[in-house]
C-alpha cells in the first residue's frame, strides 16, 4: 500500500513528459502544418513530486469550450487566416442590391401608388353611398360661393351679419323659385301649339325626304314609323318602370334641394366657424399650409361661379334672342334650358345647341333649323374667345382636356351633378396644389442655411441688392 503512490506519481510523470515533447513538436511544426487547431497549446504543469503538490497542464475543461475556442479568437492571439489551398468564397450581397435600381424605384412608387388607389376606391364608395349628401353639400357650396359677396355687401351697409344672411338666402331661393316656375309655366302654355308645330314639322320633314337625293320611299318612312310604334307598345313595362323610377327621382332631388338650402343658410352665416373647426382636424404640422391654401380655394371657387354665372346669362340671352326672332316656340324656356346646361362646361354647350336646333328642325323646317346652328355656333365661338378668358381670367383657367376627363369622370361616377361640380373640383386643386409647392419650398429656402459668398447671388429667391446697378452698369464699364 505504500509503494501504490509512487507508482502512480511514476506513470503522471512519464504522461507529463510526453505532453510536453508533443506539445513542442506542435509549437515547432504550427507554422508549417495546414491542420493545426485553432487555439494555443496548452501551458505545460510544473515539476511532479511526490506530496508537495505538482500543478496539471492546462487543457479545455469539454468538448464544448475546445469548440467555443475554434470559434472564437483567443484573448491575447487572433484566428489563423484559411490555407492556401482553400477556394475563395465570395460574400453573398445584399438581395436588395441585387435587384436593379429601376426595379426597386418602381416597386417603391408601386405599393405606393397601390395603397393610394385602395384609398380613392374606398372614399368612391363611401361617397356614391352618400352621393344625395355629398351633391347637396357641394350644391349649397356653390350657391354660398355666389351669394356670400351680397352678404358682404350688406354688412358693409350696416345690417347685422344674422339679418344679411336672411335677406340674402331668402332673395336668392325666391329667384330661384321664380325662373323654376316661370319656365314650368311657358312649358305648359305653348305644349299644345307646339304639339301641333311638332306635327306639321314631321309631315314636312317626311315630305322633304320623300323629294331629296337619299331615295327615300313613302313605304321605308311608314315601317319606320310602324317599327316605332311596336317597339313603344312591346317596352310598355319598361317604360312603366321607368315612370315610376321618375317618381324617386323627383322624390330624390326635392330632398337634395331641401339640404342644399339648408347648407347655403348654415355655410352664409357660420362658413368661418366651420372652416376654423375643419382645421382642428388638420394634423399640426401641416395645419399652416393648409390655412393659407383655403382662402384661395376659396377665392378661385368664388370667381368661377361667378364668372360662370355671368357666361351663361350672355349666352341664354343672346341665343334666346335669336331664336325668338327667327320664330322658334319656346323660346324662353329653351334660353333656361341653355343658361342651366352652360354650367357643364364644353358638353352643356353642345347639348343645349343641339336641343335648340331639334326643336327649330321639327317645328319650323330645315333652313330655321340652319339659322338656329348658325347662332348658337356663333355664341359659344364669342364665349370660348371673349367671354371666358376675360371674365375667368387665368384664376380659374384649366386646360381643355382637363376640362373633358373631368367632366366625363364626374358623369361616370355621379351623373349631371358630378359633370356639373367636376370642373369647379379641379381648378380648387389646381389652385391647393399650387399653393402648397409654394409653400413647401419657401419652408424649406427658409430651413436652409442662409447662402454667403459667391453663390448667395445664384441661389436666392429675390434679386440680391445692387444686382440690377451692376448688371445694368456693364456697358459703361
Amino acid at each position: 500500500m505504500s509503494r501504490l503512490p509512487g507508482w502512480l506519481n511514476g506513470v503522471g510523470a512519464a504522461l507529463q513528459r510526453m505532453g510536453e515533447r508533443l506539445d513542442a513538436r506542435r509549437a515547432a511544426a504550427e507554422g508549417d502544418d495546414p491542420l493545426a487547431p485553432p487555439y494555443p497549446p496548452a501551458e505545460p504543469g510544473g515539476s511532479t513530486g511526490g506530496d508537495d503538490g505538482g500543478t496539471e497542464p492546462k487543457t479545455p475543461a469539454s468538448k464544448g469550450e475546445a469548440a467555443g475556442a475554434a470559434g472564437a479568437p483567443a484573448a491575447g492571439g487572433a484566428i489563423p487566416p484559411p490555407p492556401a489551398y482553400a477556394p475563395a468564397v465570395a460574400a453573398r450581397p445584399d438581395p436588395s442590391a441585387a435587384i436593379p435600381w429601376g426595379m426597386r424605384v418602381a416597386a417603391e412608387a408601386g405599393w405606393r401608388l397601390l395603397v393610394l388607389a385602395g384609398t380613392l376606391w374606398v372614399l368612391m364608395r363611401v361617397i356614391s353611398a352618400i352621393q344625395l349628401v355629398v351633391l347637396a353639400f357641394v350644391a349649397g357650396l356653390l350657391i354660398t360661393a355666389l351669394l356670400q359677396p351680397t352678404v358682404t355687401r350688406l354688412r358693409r351697409l350696416g345690417l347685422p351679419h344674422g339679418v344679411a344672411t336672411a335677406v340674402t338666402a331668402v332673395a336668392g331661393f325666391v329667384i330661384m323659385g321664380l325662373v323654376g316656375w316661370f319656365v314650368v309655366w311657358q312649358v305648359m302654355d305653348n305644349i299644345d301649339n307646339v304639339s301641333d308645330r311638332v306635327r306639321d314639322g314631321i309631315e314636312e320633314l317626311k315630305r322633304w325626304l320623300l323629294d331629296s337625293p337619299f331615295h327615300v320611299t313613302e313605304q321605308q318612312i311608314n315601317d319606320i314609323a310602324q317599327n316605332l310604334s311596336d317597339y313603344i307598345g312591346a317596352n310598355t313595362e319598361q317604360i312603366t318602370s321607368a315612370g315610376l323610377q321618375g317618381v324617386t327621382v323627383v322624390v330624390e332631388s326635392l330632398t337634395g334641394i331641401l339640404l342644399a338650402m339648408f347648407c347655403t343658410l348654415f355655410l352664409l352665416y357660420d362658413g368661418r366657424r366651420v372652416w376654423q373647426w375643419t382645421l382642428k382636424l388638420v394634423p399640426a404640422q401641416a395645419r399652416p399650409g393648409v390655412a393659407g391654401a383655403g382662402p384661395r380655394a376659396w377665392r378661385t371657387l368664388t370667381a368661377y361661379v361667378r364668372g360662370t354665372v355671368l357666361v351663361a346669362l350672355i349666352d341664354a340671352v343672346f341665343i334666346g334672342v335669336g331664336i325668338y326672332f327667327l320664330g322658334v316656340p319656346l323660346a324662353v324656356p329653351l334660353a333656361v334650358f341653355i343658361f342651366l346646361f352652360s354650367f357643364i362646361p364644353l358638353v352643356g354647350a353642345v347639348v343645349s345647341g343641339a336641343l335648340a336646333v331639334v326643336v327649330a328642325l321639327v317645328t319650323n323646317g330645315v333652313f330655321t333649323a340652319l339659322m338656329v346652328l348658325v347662332v348658337v355656333l356663333a355664341v359659344q365661338q364669342i364665349e370660348g374667345h371673349v367671354l371666358q378668358p376675360f371674365i375667368l381670367g387665368r384664376a380659374v383657367r384649366v386646360h381643355p382636356l382637363a376640362v373633358v376627363l373631368a367632366v366625363a369622370a364626374g358623369g361616370l361616377i355621379a351623373g349631371i351633378g358630378g359633370a356639373v361640380v367636376a370642373v369647379p373640383l379641379v381648378a380648387v386643386t389646381n389652385t391647393v396644389v399650387g399653393y402648397l409647392r409654394a409653400y413647401s419650398h419657401e419652408q424649406a429656402l427658409r430651413a436652409a442655411p442662409e447662402p454667403h459668398g459667391a453663390t448667395a447671388y445664384a441661389i436666392a429667391p429675390t434679386s440680391a441688392p445692387g444686382s440690377a446697378e451692376r448688371t445694368g452698369g456693364g456697358d459703361d464699364a
